[in-house]
């Protein structure tokens, strides 16, 4: 029986003063649990100060070491709950669930290396029948959404890079695509939403996310209601997440399906999500959420409730692969969230992305690799590690 040997944490990044939210990759602390037969599996801690993950992942004086050390891989959900029952007199939310999230995608990773197996498999996944299986929902691929980000905020100068950027990844097959108007007046919102989709044409996939800029039902639902026009795909978290009640009155508005997500954590926020709130579409992140254990049990949530589950990753793709694996399981996955480094100036993500699943006419194979099949070369952790 596999067990547990030793865990390992490093830093990687494009340097400690960049910019995430124009593209770059910010000190990023990645994990790997090793275990007694020379098996290793590796995941990400998006969006985690690279200290605290180093303070808690490590030898038996860590917290997260005293846990899982000398511990049988007999399952990755029993290790989950391992982790989890730990937490019941801690904080049960924030920084100690993604760390655990973290570590549950690498026992998932050598899980399935242990039995031959990608992980998408050992979730029960691409079981769909002829009579669920749809172009949006694809049983052999998951589809990546481009999210485009600018230099600037509001009027022409994001008008011209966003559209642009939207132009060079159409050229290259992406299929769909997500704009952000941040920090921006009503009115730009509108337009850049209209510039891209006069671009695309009507058959892309385009959403449209402002990154909770509004608080007031009024301008939200105007906006909503010239968005209805433009065939928007999903409308993300125009308002601070934990108002969930404002985003019910909205959905009460719009026929524009509602999506947030992002910094979710247990499934017990995303019910609050789904539940209260009326999001139609949640977006876990494969670490944040508590790993792909606990995403895997917010696929079944959303599935009784008729909602979507669309991952999302402003992260790299180490964190990209957990997330086709994901796809693959649910039915409910149209598009996972996807950073794509051909139009941002990162030179860790470009490389991160061609070690990763290729993208090849808008579409990412299932992989059969074992495990999650993301290797991280050696070279690139000596190149970009910070610390």
């Amino acid at each position: 029986m596999l067990k547990i040997s030793r865990l390992e944490t490093f830093v990687i990044g494009d340097g400690v003063g960049i910019d995430p939210d124009q593209g770059g990759v910010e000190p990023l602390a990645c994990v790997r649990v090793h275990t007694d037969d020379g098996l290793s599996g590796l995941s990400e801690v998006f969006r985690v100060p690279p200290g605290v993950v180093q303070a808690t992942v490590g030898g038996p004086a860590t917290h997260f070491g005293r846990l899982l050390l000398n511990q049988e891989i007999t399952h990755p959900e029993r290790l989950w709950q391992h982790m989890w029952d730990a937490l019941i007199h801690t904080n049960r939310r924030g920084w100690e669930i993604i760390i655990l999230g973290a570590l549950d995608v690498a026992i998932w990773d050598i899980y399935g290396k242990a039995l031959g197996q990608p992980v998408w498999r050992l979730l029960g996944g691409a079981q769909r029948g002829p009579f669920q299986t749809h172009s949006q929902t694809c049983a052999e691929h998951a589809v990546p959404y481009c999210t485009i980000v600018s230099d600037d905020w509001g009027g022409e100068k994001m008008f011209a890079q966003q559209t642009a950027r939207v132009a060079r990844l159409a050229e290259l097959g992406y299929r769909a695509f997500k704009v952000e108007p941040m920090m921006s007046s009503p009115q730009d919102v509108v337009e850049l939403a209209r510039r891209t989709r006069k671009l695309l044409g009507p058959e892309p996939l385009l959403m449209v996310d402002v990154g909770y800029l509004f608080n007031d039902l009024p301008t939200v639902t105007r906006i909503c209601r010239e968005l209805e026009e433009l065939d928007i795909f999903f409308f993300e978290t125009p308002f601070p997440v934990d108002n969930s009640e404002l985003y019910a009155r909205l959905a009460e508005q719009t026929r524009i399906p509602l999506a947030m997500g992002e910094h979710g954590v247990t499934r017990w926020e995303f019910l609050d999500m789904m539940d209260r709130g009326r999001v139609s579409v949640v977006q876990p992140y494969m670490t944040t959420c508590g790993g792909l254990t606990e995403a895997k049990r917010i696929v079944d949530l959303a599935v009784s409730r008729g909602a979507l589950v669309c991952p999302g990753n402003w992260s790299t793709q180490i964190l990209g692969t957990a997330s086709v694996h994901l796809a693959a399981y649910s039915p409910i996955t149209p598009v996972i969230e996807f950073a794509a480094a051909e139009v941002l100036e990162s030179p860790l993500r470009s490389a991160l992305q061609a070690a990763g699943l290729p993208v090849k006419q808008g579409l990412i194979a299932f992989p059969e690799t074992p495990g999650i099949g993301y290797e991280l070369p050696s070279t690139i952790i000596d190149h970009y590690r910070i610390g």
